[in-house]
């Protein structure tokens, strides 16, 4: 899986103990960005809160990383218990990043991870209003539907098959050497 990404961004799985890597992120989106990933004003206390609470509830987190500083993430979270085979994505890139291939990079990402684990059907929420995600939606043909101020748009997944799980394993591979090496680097520099 080949991503053209800004020059020094690589996408990874976060792994154990990057949880302030993904609150630092959501913490310094510009207040659109983080209005449209929350469909609303949300406070920084909310985020804070946010972040920890989705370490529990089984989500994948995707990071966008330049220079070791994450600066967009996908976030993959199974829809309870009932819905086993449906999931939910939310996408936020920090503005500089935006339009250069990042959210795409990400989603696509997040669909592998979603056909590798069973869901049958990955809804994407957004407000009506946020053109931006319902154009990236649409760009891994998402069924958009409307309702009052908000957009969902549904992608359906095609089962697993030995070769998409092996994309999988091949990415988070070099995603976790890639956190190696730059623990190591950061390590060195303190």
């Amino acid at each position: 899986m080949q991503e053209v990404l800004p020059e020094g961004g690589v996408i990874r799985k976060l792994w154990i103990g990057e949880t302030a890597k993904y609150r630092e992120h959501i913490l310094r989106l510009d207040p659109e960005s983080r209005r449209n990933r929350f469909a609303g004003g949300v406070s920084d206390d909310f985020i804070r809160k946010y972040v920890e609470l989705a370490n529990s509830l089984d989500a994948v987190i995707y990071g966008f990383f330049v220079n070791g500083v994450m600066r967009g993430a996908a976030e993959l979270r199974p829809l309870g218990v009932r819905l086993v085979r449906e999931a939910e994505a939310a996408i936020s890139v920090e503005k500089p990043w935006q339009s250069h291939g990042v959210g795409s990079a990400l989603l696509g990402r997040v669909l592998l991870t979603a056909r590798n684990r069973g869901y049958r059907l990955l809804h994407m929420a957004c407000l009506a209003e946020n053109q931006r995600m319902q154009q990236l939606a649409r760009k891994f043909d998402a069924d958009i539907s409307f309702d009052f101020e908000s957009a969902v748009g549904e992608v359906e997944s095609s089962r697993p098959t030995p070769m998409s799980v092996m994309r999988e394993l091949m990415s988070d591979s070099h995603g976790f050497a890639t956190a190696m090496l730059d623990l190591q680097t950061r390590m060195l520099r303190a």
